[in-house]
């Protein structure tokens, strides 16, 4: 399967989308929208990511890899500083499991659809460096003053959970 690499007109980046779970259907064309939207407004248009949606176990597996912590989490980050990829910055990967999202939202009162694209602007985040866990707060400010942008919530839903699942 090869991921899907959505080339906005206003900035040469990309954001390239791949879905490795079932129980969520997938707009490779809005996860792409919202990330170059959120790129852009941080100054950031033209880097690549790639944004990958994984089941529970594939990120718990990811998770007690690369960070010892043996749980799935509902998003990780992985930094490729200094990488390039076609001529352009990559900065690296964001994994995205939607059940855990979706297990979150609802506990917070709020949409799988609005966790999840809170979490891709999270991985975004850390993948320019930001990290909630030291920086006395600037990053959830960040998170929190592009969440409210309209144009990320113009976008179409990132994400549906299909029916009888």
């Amino acid at each position: 399967m090869q991921p899907d690499t959505i080339h906005d007109r206003k900035t040469p980046g990309s954001i390239q989308v791949l879905n490795r779970q079932r129980l969520y259907a997938i707009s490779r064309t809005s996860v792409a929208l919202l990330g170059e939207e959120a790129l852009r407004a941080l100054g950031r248009g033209g880097a690549v990511v790639s944004v990958v949606f994984v089941n529970p176990r594939e990120m718990r597996s990811v998770n007690r890899k690369f960070l010892g912590r043996d749980y799935a989490t509902d998003v990780l980050s992985f930094s490729y500083r200094g990488e390039m990829l076609e001529g352009k910055r990559f900065l690296g990967e964001i994994l995205v499991a939607p059940e855990v999202a979706a297990a979150h939202a609802a506990r917070y009162g709020t949409t799988a659809d609005r966790e999840i694209r809170k979490l891709v602007v999270h991985g975004i985040l850390h993948l320019l460096g930001y990290n909630h866990e030291t920086d006395r707060g600037r990053m959830n400010r960040i998170q929190g003053r592009l969440l409210r942008r309209k144009a990320l919530f113009a976008v179409p839903p990132l994400a549906v959970r299909k029916e009888n699942r």
